[in-house]
């Protein structure tokens, strides 16, 4: 699996931006809900109308566990990463990793 996490924190290379960038981009904007690790999550994606900020946030069903994060888009070739009081390895892991459900 080329996009595949190791379990150790990532360094942000080339190659695992493009599949993070993939992944996300094929989340919905709005609601939906899925699977992660086996559990069902939440999932409510924002994307400004400009494309430069794209906001998530997902909680585990039945759970405690949460995901959070706002990524902006400074030019086509960079971004910033924010999580919202988490790592940017939780964030990455939980973006490659979510299925939606299809209703």
């Amino acid at each position: 699996m080329p996009c595949a996490m190791t379990g150790r924190s990532p360094d942000i290379t080339p190659p695992l931006t493009t599949c993070f960038e993939h992944a996300l981009s094929r989340l919905p904007n709005g609601y939906v809900s899925g699977r992660f690790a086996g559990r069902p999550w939440s999932l409510t994606t924002k994307r400004s109308p400009d494309g430069k900020r794209i906001w998530l946030y997902g909680e585990e069903r039945g759970g405690t566990e949460i995901v959070s994060f706002n990524l902006y888009r400074l030019s086509t070739d960079a971004m910033v990463l924010k999580p919202c009081e988490m790592s940017s390895a939780k964030v990455i892991d939980f973006v490659l990793r979510f299925e939606p459900l299809s209703d």
